[in-house]
C-alpha cells in the first residue's frame, strides 16, 4: 500500500479561459515532492490534470454557460493512493462571477459620471449607535452609512469636554486621531449624533486593514462583546 496524502486544489480567483492551465500548474506544485520520490510521474500528474480539467470543461462550459471572461474559483480534495491520484468529486466547490457586458455598463457609467464631481462635493452622512460603555467610563457607538455598520467611534468624557476618536471602513477607509472636543457629560449621545459627519470629514485616509484594526479594536473594548469586522482578503486575479 502506497503513502495517502489528502490535500486540497485551490486555483484561487481566475478567468474562466484561464482555469484550465491554473489547475495544472497547482497539482504540480502540490505533488512535487511525490514527483521527485517517484511515487507519482510527470505522466500521471499530467493525466490527472487533463481528466479534472475535462469534467471541468463540461460543468463550466457546457452546464454554467461561463464566458471565457468571466472569474471563477475552484477547489477540490484529492489523495494520492498507490501511485494514483484519486480527486473526491463530493468536495468539489466552484464560485463564479459573471463578466457584465459592456454594453450595459457603460451607460450607467456615463450618467453616473455626470454626477461624480457633485457627490465629492457632498459631506458624507454618517450615523451613531450607542453601544455601550467601557470599564473605565468611555462610550462606544456604531457608525453606520446607509443603514450599514461601517465604523466605530469612542468618547472619552473629562471635565466639560471629551476626547473622541474611530474609523470607518467604507464608504473609504478613514481614521479619526483622538480629538479634544468641548462637550459636557450629558450632551455627549447628542453631540456624537450631530456631529459624527463633520468630525469624519476632518479625519485621515487610510489603508482598509487599519481602518479595520482600529474598529475592531474600539468594539472589544465593550463588555457586551460586540461583532467585530472581518478584513477583506484581496486576491490576484489570474488570466
Amino acid at each position: 500500500m502506497g503513502r495517502s496524502i489528502l490535500p486540497t486544489l485551490r486555483t484561487g480567483l481566475v478567468i474562466a479561459a484561464g482555469y484550465a492551465d491554473k489547475v495544472r500548474r497547482v497539482l504540480f506544485a502540490q505533488l512535487r515532492d511525490a514527483i521527485k520520490t517517484g511515487e507519482l510521474s510527470n505522466k500521471d500528474v499530467a493525466m490527472a490534470a487533463g481528466n479534472l480539467n475535462r469534467v471541468l470543461f463540461e460543468l463550466l462550459v457546457n452546464k454554467l454557460k461561463a464566458d471565457k471572461l468571466d472569474v471563477v474559483r475552484i477547489q477540490i480534495d484529492y489523495e494520492v493512493r498507490d501511485s494514483q491520484i484519486q480527486f473526491d468529486f463530493s468536495t468539489l466547490r466552484v464560485e463564479l462571477w459573471r463578466r457584465v457586458p459592456e454594453e450595459e455598463i457603460a451607460p450607467v457609467v456615463e450618467d453616473f459620471a455626470r454626477a461624480a464631481p457633485r457627490l465629492l462635493e457632498e459631506e458624507i452622512r454618517f450615523t451613531v449607535e450607542k453601544v455601550g460603555e467601557t470599564d473605565v467610563g468611555d462610550v462606544v457607538y456604531r457608525i453606520m452609512y446607509r443603514g450599514s455598520d461601517v465604523g466605530a467611534l469612542i468618547v472619552t468624557p473629562l471635565n466639560g469636554e471629551a476626547l473622541v476618536r474611530g474609523a470607518v471602513v467604507e464608504p473609504t477607509p478613514l481614521l479619526l486621531k483622538r480629538t479634544r472636543v468641548q462637550v459636557e457629560a450629558d450632551r455627549i449621545d447628542d453631540f456624537v449624533s450631530e456631529n459624527v459627519s463633520r468630525l469624519f470629514s476632518e479625519a485621515q485616509n487610510v489603508e482598509k486593514r487599519e481602518a479595520v484594526r482600529v474598529v475592531n479594536e474600539i468594539l472589544s473594548l465593550v463588555k457586551a462583546g460586540e461583532e467585530g469586522f472581518e478584513e477583506a482578503l484581496e486576491e490576484e486575479v489570474e488570466g
